[in-house]
């Protein structure tokens, strides 16, 4: 490769109906990552979403500071345990207001820290903009996509009589402003597609191509660049193109494997289009069919999103709110999340409840582990990432906001001082997170919502 030559860091893979963003290579820099500061990996940031608050008692860690023993629920993190922060105390002091009761309220200010509008309708307003989207908007001009929303449960209409609040609370973190919260994708393979296809008018996409594999759409043009790249990029660029034939033909496993409508019995499939739902919907909340699959292929495809920087910010939700997910694909869990998340200190309730709690942190540790494994720069996709998980209460059995469960992982770039279980004082507000991931992603913000400083200790 000659030395002058120099790959644009907006080249894409392009064929008919598809076009892949391309991994960070070292010809897009004047010399390799590890010379050239104009080369330097970006940081990504990702916020993901739980349900029905935790186990209490098995959250924490009992010791604090760097030489910490993960608790029960957070054992799934031990292989990453040097790459995260555990952050105790914060709370969401915007949930906390008169009928503000349940869920809603906890759930669609989890990612803005304010106040929303109580109603039972369509005027909703989550009292301003989310952290993920303010961090796009300073972010996602340099991508194909400034943000990407990814869920497990599609958007709830109707009201909750119980709390008197419309479920599009529950169904949303991610807001562009106060009024227009963000879709997500549910299926992974509309999920595959938006990230790879190329949508252009009065021509076939994938689709349209009896299922063609999106790299065979651009082989032609993978082997013009290939000839082009030095042995370390070429080595690069076919592991990550084999990363996504991989999440493809998983893709289409899934998809066969979700054919079983005559196992159904005639009232199951009367529920199901009352409820309106897809086959795949009714059996994976309701008949307890085993979602780790689908999950982990969405966050395969959030990886690739990362990998290839098509995108830098992304959200996901394990559920909306008072998810009532049926986990009995989960060995010794009989019940439903949101009921079982009301354990009234029942010893049988709260040990399937935890189960559940572990569940989550599996497909966390997954996507952490998944991120580490791929080489970027002078470190992994990790480290220069900023990965947060959290729910938007504490105990699913008092709805509190107080002391809430977080986690935070990767370096952000060197800049997060992980390997750390740190106790903030009671009441912390969780804006002050915000606010600190902000002034990592060097975005000048004097506050965020009702943020009243930094966390500094999280600072490297």
């Amino acid at each position: 490769m000659s030395k002058s030559w120099q790959l644009s860091r907006r080249r894409m893979l392009k064929g008919l109906g598809a076009a892949i963003a391309l991994p960070w290579l070292e010809a897009m820099g004047s010399n390799s990552l590890l010379k050239s500061s104009s080369a330097t990996p970006p940081t990504r940031s990702a916020f993901f979403f739980m349900p029905n608050g935790v186990h209490p008692e098995q959250w924490t860690p009992t010791t604090f500071g760097r030489n910490f023993e993960l608790s029960p629920i957070l054992q799934p993190l031990a292989k990453v345990k040097d790459d995260i922060l555990v952050l105790n105390e914060l709370m969401n002091q915007s949930a906390v207001f008169k009928g503000a009761d349940g869920h809603y309220a906890k759930t669609s200010s989890f990612l803005t820290s304010q106040q929303i509008y109580k109603t039972t309708g369509d005027n909703i307003h989550s009292g301003g903009i989310s952290i993920d989207q303010l961090i796009a908007q300073n972010v996602g001009q340099d991508t194909l996509f400034g943000s990407l929303e990814y869920g497990l449960e599609r958007i709830n209409s109707g009201i909750d009589a119980n709390v008197g609040f419309t479920r599009l609370y529950g169904s949303s973190i991610a807001w562009k402003s106060a009024t227009q919260p963000c879709s997500k994708e549910i299926d992974p393979r509309m999920a595959f597609n938006r990230l790879f296809g190329s949508y252009l008018p009065n021509q076939p996409t994938q689709s349209d191509t009896h299922k063609q594999s999106v790299l065979d759409l651009v082989l032609d043009d993978a082997h013009t660049l290939q000839r082009k790249l030095g042995r370390t990029d070429q080595d690069k660029l076919e592991e990550y193109l084999e990363s996504i034939r991989s999440v493809e033909k998983r893709i289409d496993n899934q998809a066969q494997q979700e054919e079983f409508a005559a196992h159904l019995s005639p009232d199951m499939i009367r529920e199901m289009e009352h409820l309106n739902l897809r086959l795949d919907e009714f059996s994976e909340y309701y008949l307890g069919t085993d979602v780790t699959e689908k999950t982990r292929l969405m966050f395969d495809i959030m990886a690739l999103a990362f990998w290839s920087d098509a995108s830098r910010v992304t959200s996901f939700m394990f559920g909306n709110s008072v998810s009532n997910r049926n986990f009995s694909f989960l060995e010794g869990v009989q019940g439903s999340h949101h009921q079982l998340s009301h354990h009234q200190n029942s010893e049988e309730n709260l040990k399937q409840y935890a189960q559940i709690n572990q569940w989550h942190m599996e497909q966390y540790a997954y996507f952490l582990e998944k991120l580490k494994s791929i080489p970027e720069g002078d470190g992994t996709l990790l480290d220069h990432s900023m990965i947060m998980l959290g729910s938007g209460l504490r105990d699913g059995n008092r709805h509190s906001p107080r002391n809430l469960p977080i986690v935070v992982a990767g370096k952000a770039g060197g800049k997060l001082k992980t390997g750390q279980n740190l106790q903030f004082s009671e009441e912390t507000p969780l804006a002050n997170l915000y606010l600190s991931m902000l002034h990592v992603l060097d975005i000048p913000m004097e506050c965020f919502a009702d943020s009243t400083g930094e966390l500094c200790e999280i600072y490297a």
